[in-house]
């Protein structure tokens, strides 16, 4: 049980998602999940608004299972699969991140500060989620994919437009970490 509780080594968990990406290679399939909301606003009728939600949805059955899967595991990895010890993060971060006034920083999995819901109901939480989501949601149909997509299947197929995704994706977090991060905490 305490293999269970603690986070899996590179060497068990690497191998486990190249085997997920070679079966999703070999049944002709993509790894992402930012397609699936293309998926979810079809089967809520979005198709009768923009053509772009007028296909088969059936089709993504497996990415809407993928999905599924995804929110139970981290679901049970969460409350079931953790001893409740705190994060091991490096003094430097510990110390930057106070001075952004987060508190018991590596404490918790999602800083309170950020997913509270007195942080998310307030008006500076609501439009920071509203102006992060647009800009996610238009990166993501802009690149033609999500971090998880292009770092993970683009990659591992050698796609140059993965590639250039995944710096783009790399540069704009070292500017938000350093720059905008600071200028709104």
């Amino acid at each position: 049980m305490e293999l269970l509780l603690k986070p899996w080594p590179w060497y068990v968990s690497g191998p486990l998602i190249a085997i997920v990406l070679l079966l999703l290679v070999y049944f002709g399939k993509s790894f992402g999940m930012s397609s699936n909301l293309r998926t979810f606003c079809t089967l809520a009728g979005a198709g009768k608004y923009a053509s772009f939600f007028s296909f088969d949805w059936r089709t993504q059955r497996w990415n809407l299972i993928l999905v599924l899967g995804t929110v139970i595991g981290g679901f049970l990895a969460s409350h079931f699969l953790t001893d409740g010890t705190p994060i091991a993060l490096n003094p430097q971060t510990v110390e930057d991140l106070e001075q952004l006034h987060f508190m018991d920083a590596g404490g918790e999995l999602m800083p309170p500060e950020l997913y509270a819901w007195d942080a998310v109901a307030s008006l500076k939480g609501i439009s920071i989620l509203i102006i992060a989501g647009f800009l996610v949601g238009f990166g993501t149909r802009y690149a033609g994919g999500c971090t998880s997509g292009h770092a993970i299947t683009g990659l591992s197929n050698l796609q140059l437009p993965s590639l250039i995704a995944v710096i783009g994706f790399f540069i704009g977090g070292l500017i938000m970490t350093h720059f905008i991060l600071p200028i709104l905490f």
